[in-house]
């Protein structure tokens, strides 16, 4: 064999090596990609609940700290105590909410009311929400929670779990 068939075998063989790296690279991103999306969605129900306990918790805290640090008849005081029992209340419709829709057939739900106005957001783990189920969870906000028709917003979130 020449010396020029051995370079450009060699060289060849250097290419396809490098494709070959550059190939693997493109897969294992995509493949990474494609995971990361599906920890995140089959995640969601966990990560949100966790990150509103977290939040409330420090609004409690703030607020624990007002009552601490105003006497027990002035304004501020009234308000931290108010806005402290409407959250613990608020906390409380979202659990029962959460447990009643769970036991209407769906794996996981969340509940998020609105502490300024009577929105509702229902996010539910299914891959599709007919008419009927919709109206169900509808009737059932409705019912629990005397919420105006305009202010529930229902919304499929599919997980497997």
């Amino acid at each position: 064999m020449t010396k020029t068939k051995k370079v450009i075998i060699m060289s060849s063989l250097v290419l396809l090596l490098a494709l070959t790296a550059v190939l693997n690279v493109l897969l294992v991103n995509r493949n990474t990609e494609a995971q990361a999306d599906a920890i995140t969605t089959a995640n969601y129900f966990t990560t949100y609940r966790s990150e509103r306990t977290e939040k409330r918790s420090e609004e409690l805290l703030q607020l624990d700290s007002i009552i601490e640090l105003y006497d027990e008849g002035s304004e501020k005081y009234a308000e931290a105590v108010d806005l402290k029992m409407k959250i613990v209340g608020i906390m409380e419709n979202e659990l029962v909410i959460e447990t009643m829709i769970k036991s209407l057939g769906f794996s996981d739900a969340v509940v998020s009311i609105g502490m300024d106005s009577d929105n509702v957001n229902v996010f539910i783990n299914t891959d599709e929400l007919d008419a009927t189920t919709a109206l169900s969870v509808y009737n059932l906000l409705r019912n629990e929670l005397g919420v105006p028709d305009t202010n529930i917003i229902i919304m499929p979130v599919y997980t497997q779990i």
